[in-house]
């Protein structure tokens, strides 16, 4: 799914995909959420509109079933920190 940038609100990123009618949305913490069961039209005026988090807030937030996840991007972070929790030396617990 192709994701299309947003700076609106806590928005970062939105992608549709018209086969399964499902809408993806990321957010500024990193988290997402995959909406189940949305039209073209409404990925048309989220992905077109000025205020996207509003329209999101109004017309999709409450109105569709919604699964959590996390974007990519915060994904590979956490991995990234975990490979570094591995091999950092023992005794190195970054506490004070």
């Amino acid at each position: 799914m192709e994701m299309k940038t947003i700076r609106s609100g806590k928005l970062r990123a939105a992608g549709y995909d018209p086969r399964q009618r499902l809408l993806r949305v990321e957010f500024e913490d990193g988290s997402a959420i995959e909406y189940s069961g949305v039209g073209a039209d409404v990925w048309a005026r989220l992905s077109s509109s000025g205020a996207a988090w509003s329209y999101y807030r109004d017309n999709i937030e409450d109105e569709f079933t919604g699964r959590r996840g996390s974007s990519p991007a915060a994904r590979s972070a956490g991995k990234s920190q975990a490979l570094a929790d591995l091999f950092k030396p023992p005794g190195d617990d970054d506490q004070a």
